[in-house]
Order: structure tokens, then C-alpha cells, then sequence
């Protein structure tokens, strides 16, 4: 009963909470985080600006490193940075979520500049798969607001950086 009591409480209050997730007309918040990769940890920074109601464009940067090491030939390290530029519909007045929540999903478009360098004997060079290049992403995500302008942001599907991100969101 103790369970069902506090579990109703916690959603009456974010129900009723007053922080406000759209972002609206005219607006900007910063993103900030870590993505999951299967090139090291990204970190990403990023800027949305609220171009309509329901409607944001953004950019972001980010960085990732990798080390890949072969006891015949040496350590490669690869070092990855991004550039992308972002836009996204957000469903909360079409859902009617509650106005701590924005619920969105998107298209990105990023520049990536990959950098490989071998530290080992001999001159070898790098023949993965992997070359600096145009990127086009889908993302869906949300984020859940504390306060007035602090929240916390998950995002799946791409990006510039991962296929995964997780970090906090700030407005002005």
C-alpha cells in the first residue's frame, strides 16, 4: 500500500509540476552530455533554438577518441570531431504531456573529421572503414524538466555522436 501511495504521489507531482518543457518562439537552451559509441565516449555541447511553437533548429558539437592496440604492430589512436546542425518537432501540445516533459524527434545533418595516428615500429597506415564525411541522422527524445530551466535530456537513434546520449539541458 506504502508502494502505491508513493507511486501515486510521484505522478500527481510531476502531473502537476509548473517547469515548463516546450521550449518555444524565440528561445534557446544549451545541451550537454555523454552518448554511447563503439568509438570511446562521446561528449557532446549543443544550442536548440525555438524557430515556432512546436519547431527547434540546433547545432552541436562533439568529440570521441579510440585507442586500438596489436602487440605486432603497435597502437593506432583515432580521434573523432563533429559538427552537426539539427531540427526537431516537439509533440507536447499535440500529445497534451504535461508541461515538465518535451518529447521530441528529428533529422540532423553532421560533418565528421576522423584522425588516426600510429604509435609503434615501422610506417603502417590504417585500413579500417572509417573516413571523415557527411553524416544524415534521425533522433527521437525527451527530456524532463526540475525546475523553470533545468533539466535532464535521452535521446536515441543518432545524432552526431552516438547511437545513445544522456545529459542535462539548461534554458535561458
Amino acid at each position: 500500500m506504502k508502494k502505491i501511495l508513493a507511486c501515486a504521489s510521484l505522478f500527481l507531482a510531476v502531473a502537476t509540476a509548473s517547469a515548463q518543457g516546450t521550449l518555444g518562439k524565440n528561445k534557446a537552451q544549451i545541451n550537454a552530455g555523454i552518448g554511447i559509441s563503439n568509438w570511446g565516449v562521446p561528449v557532446f555541447v549543443g544550442v536548440d533554438y525555438g524557430v515556432a511553437r512546436d519547431f527547434t533548429i540546433g547545432a552541436e558539437l562533439s568529440y570521441r577518441s579510440k585507442k586500438e592496440s596489436y602487440s605486432y604492430l603497435g597502437e593506432y589512436r583515432h580521434t573523432v570531431f563533429g559538427i552537426a546542425a539539427n531540427g526537431n518537432y516537439h509533440f507536447n501540445r499535440i500529445l497534451k504531456l504535461p508541461s515538465a516533459f518535451d518529447l521530441y524527434a528529428g533529422l540532423s545533418v553532421g560533418y565528421f573529421n576522423w584522425n588516426t595516428k600510429y604509435s609503434g615500429d615501422g610506417d603502417y597506415i590504417y585500413s579500417g572503414n572509417y573516413a571523415s564525411g557527411l553524416g544524415l541522422y534521425a533522433q527521437i527524445g525527451g527530456r524532463y524538466f526540475f525546475t523553470k530551466n533545468f533539466g535532464i535530456n535521452l535521446e536515441a537513434g543518432g545524432g552526431n555522436v552516438a547511437g545513445g546520449k544522456l545529459g542535462i539541458t539548461y534554458k535561458f
